[in-house]
């Protein structure tokens, strides 16, 4: 009901937008002389901002059509090549000179927490500039028929195992906050099976492997709730026309309510700011703030039976660290992860996963020697810092294109070499 509500609000606005725009762009165009008025400009900024408000946001676009490998310009053509009904595998592939290298293979897996894979452009951005960098693209639930079946953390973990099939040996893998989990788990599954295509190095960045340490808002909320209340108050069927039309979903609108509740004073903040930045003429200020709100307000929903199963697994149970966590009827059992090296990545001031939370890995995965794992927290940094930004670019990224090639086989092939047959006899 509540999700038949938010359509019949959103299409009952609709014409109430289009006023808006109009408004807009009578108000704001140049050869209207009440434009240049301090009330032309108000009444502008008052429509933009309506409009803004009350608009439903699209998946947003990569838009990565170049990069620079070594300070040298290199195009980027982003194409799919792997596909099941709730993800596409993305790949950017490089156009490089025959004398470049093209660096570690990297599956960036991207959260599935409301927010669309385009929310880690800046990292693929970043990524690029290093190896051939590929990221899992999730497909919002309610363009799923509910004839391709359901989705869970299962399935998600099939997923993961499946890509890395696909993308054979050698490959490092980087998962940002909730994948964490099933990342860990898929590496532990194809550890104990003896899977050639375990992937040569993992990184998990922000994630709540357990969720018992320094426990935040997020989690605390997920711990003094039982299942049924989640199942009861926040799962929804899809109404129609939509192509999941009855399919049971965690809806986006609700995911974006949760995030903006957070930090409500700073996004009021935020959009009173960009108002006196449209007043003012500030465009490129008023161009930030579009650009971080036209990704921070799309989001997708998430297959219910995906959801209620990571918050009983994840936040309720905590089943990973209790080593208790089951995949297919099968323990998920990290002692038996031996050969993929393993880098955990914090912000300090993370406020969706506290401290801790992802070093846990490092608890669980006994039998990995000392000379594969490393654990980096970075100073300064939220959540959204661990994996994007300035620092990212300059302190987190090298460092974790760095750990990839201590541990990337080629490299390590390559090393061994040019080392003098003696000394290979020798050792």
């Amino acid at each position: 009901m509540h999700y038949k509500f938010y359509e019949m609000s959103h299409a009952a606005l609709a014409p109430w937008r289009a006023v808006a725009d109009a408004t807009r762009l009578l108000y704001s165009h140049p050869l209207n002389p009440v434009s240049h008025m301090s009330v032309g400009k108000h009444i502008a900024a008052s429509a933009e901002l309506f409009e803004r408000t009350t608009r439903r946001y699209g998946k947003p676009e990569f838009g990565i059509t170049e990069t620079r490998v070594n300070g040298v310009p290199v195009p980027v053509h982003e194409k799919v090549v792997w596909s099941r009904p709730f993800c596409k595998l993305l790949h950017f592939e490089r156009s490089l000179p025959r004398s470049s290298h093209a660096g570690p293979k990297i599956l960036i897996v991207a959260p599935m927490s409301g927010h669309y894979a385009t929310l880690l452009r800046g990292t693929v951005d970043t990524m690029t500039q290093y190896g051939d960098c590929y990221i899992t693209d999730w497909v919002d639930a309610r363009m799923v028929p509910v004839s391709d079946g359901s989705f869970d953390l299962d399935d998600y973990i099939d997923y993961v195992i499946s890509m890395l099939h696909h993308l054979g040996p050698n490959t490092h893998v980087v998962a940002v906050c909730q994948p964490s989990v099933p990342v860990l788990a898929a590496v532990a599954i194809m550890e104990k099976n003896g899977d050639p295509f375990a992937p040569a190095s993992m990184t998990l960045m922000g994630g709540p492997i357990d969720t018992r340490e320094n426990p935040t808002a997020v989690n605390t909320m997920a711990k003094h709730k039982e299942l049924d209340w989640f199942r009861d108050n926040v799962v929804m069927s899809v109404p129609f026309p939509h192509p999941g039309f009855m399919r049971e979903v965690y809806p986006g609108f609700l995911q974006l309510s949760g995030f903006m509740s957070m930090n409500l004073d700073r996004h009021i903040a935020a959009h009173h700011n960009y108002f006196n930045h449209l007043v003012e003429g500030d465009g490129d200020s008023a161009d930030k703030h579009r650009e971080f709100y036209d990704e921070y307000l799309a989001v997708m929903d998430l297959d219910a039976d995906f959801y209620l199963q990571t918050v009983d697994t994840v936040f309720i149970r905590h089943a990973l660290p209790n080593g208790e966590m089951m995949h297919r009827e099968e323990r998920v059992d990290c002692t038996k992860i031996t050969n993929t090296a393993l880098l955990t990545v914090e912000g300090e001031n993370d406020d969706i996963s506290g401290i801790g939370q992802t070093k846990a890995a490092h608890k669980l995965c006994t039998n990995l020697p000392e000379d594969k794992r490393v654990h980096f927290m970075q100073p300064k940094v939220g959540h959204y810092g661990v994996f994007n930004g300035s620092r990212f670019r300059a302190e987190i990224a090298p460092r974790i294109v760095d750990f990839m090639m201590t541990h990337d086989h080629n490299m390590r092939r390559k090393q061994l070499s040019v080392v003098p047959t003696e000394q290979k006899k020798a050792s």
